[in-house]
């Protein structure tokens, strides 16, 4: 029997049917095959970290993972943060699970977390490895270069689900990081004492994220070569440096009083030439985004002193 038109055309039409059927089986058998593919990455402890599928349940176990975990877009997830995570404001809502030295781990199991960010300086590795033997999943983080930061960020937007947010947060801090690089990295070099508290007296040493914004800004850390990552040293020991520039954060918004302690020393450099500064602890003691506002100020206080006529009295 002949084929007629309708015949013709319900033939097309079904076979059109089933062949958009196929292609959209075939697109929802890809997606599915990419949902489940998992994420992967490599922490600052050279672990490999994978993961299943986005963590929507975080534990950060340090203030600047917190910042860093909003910045990221994963503020949503957080379940579980450490004392003086304070920013963003949102951040002060969150269940508090101890402190960055003492956490609790029952606290910390029960929130059932997918993911749990830890910093392997503050915390100690033994104390991260009781979080791993509770069988739950750990990054760890210990930024010594600016660039890690912005690596940290990118990595906490893939682990929450959150890439593109977190890629275009690195992207912008390593854009503004080559800008200061560019600008400050090879001026004239100014020597510089970074004091972190008075009593007793402490400094970083090479090694540390800090020493990274000092070279960044065109200084060289008098305490460089200093094996430890943040050593008490003695006044002799700073008198003997003589440092161009001292430099303190202390530990709230004004300027620590104690920092006028050196104006005892008047042999110091920074003492005779007025090189005692300043820099708010947020923004440079956290290794957080906003580090860059303090790497800003600093680089401005070591471009005066190159600016300002030197004078050693003898």
């Amino acid at each position: 029997m002949p084929w007629s038109s309708s015949r013709i055309a319900g033939y097309s039409m079904s076979s059109c049917i089933a062949g958009g059927l196929t292609l959209i089986w075939l697109l929802l058998a890809v997606a599915v095959q990419a949902d489940s593919e998992p994420i992967v990455v490599y922490d600052d402890a050279g672990r490999k970290v994978s993961l299943a599928k986005p963590a929507r349940r975080i534990i950060s176990l340090a203030p600047h993972i917190t910042e860093n975990l909003f910045s990221a877009g994963a503020g949503n997830a957080l379940v579980g943060v450490v004392a003086y995570s304070d920013y963003p404001k949102a951040a002060q809502q969150i269940t508090s699970v101890g402190s960055y030295k003492r956490f609790n781990l029952e606290a910390m199991a029960a929130l059932q977390p997918d993911l749990v960010i830890a910093w392997r300086s503050g915390n100690g590795m033994g104390k991260i490895q009781q979080i791993m033997d509770l069988g739950l999943q750990v990054y760890i983080t210990d930024p010594r270069r600016l660039e890690d930061i912005a690596t940290s960020v990118e990595h906490y937007g893939l682990l929450s689900g959150n890439e593109q947010t977190g890629r275009e947060a690195s992207r912008r801090f390593n854009e503004t990081l080559q800008q200061l690089r560019r600008v400050y990295s090879a001026q004239a070099p100014v020597s510089v004492f970074y004091q972190v508290w008075n009593k007793p007296l402490h400094t970083i040493t090479g090694k540390h994220l800090i020493s990274d914004v000092i070279r960044l800004c065109g200084g060289r850390n008098v305490f460089e070569n200093v094996l430890a990552l943040a050593p008490k040293v003695s006044v002799e020991s700073v008198l003997v440096a003589n440092p161009q520039v001292i430099i303190a954060s202390g530990m709230g918004e004004a300027r620590p009083e104690w920092l006028d302690d050196w104006l005892q020393w008047p042999s110091l450099q920074a003492v005779q030439n007025e090189h005692l500064y300043f820099i708010p602890p947020e923004l440079v003691q956290r290794h957080t985004m906003r580090i860059l506002q303090g790497a800003q100020k600093m680089c401005e206080q070591l471009q005066r002193v190159r600016q300002k006529p030197l004078v050693v009295n003898h």
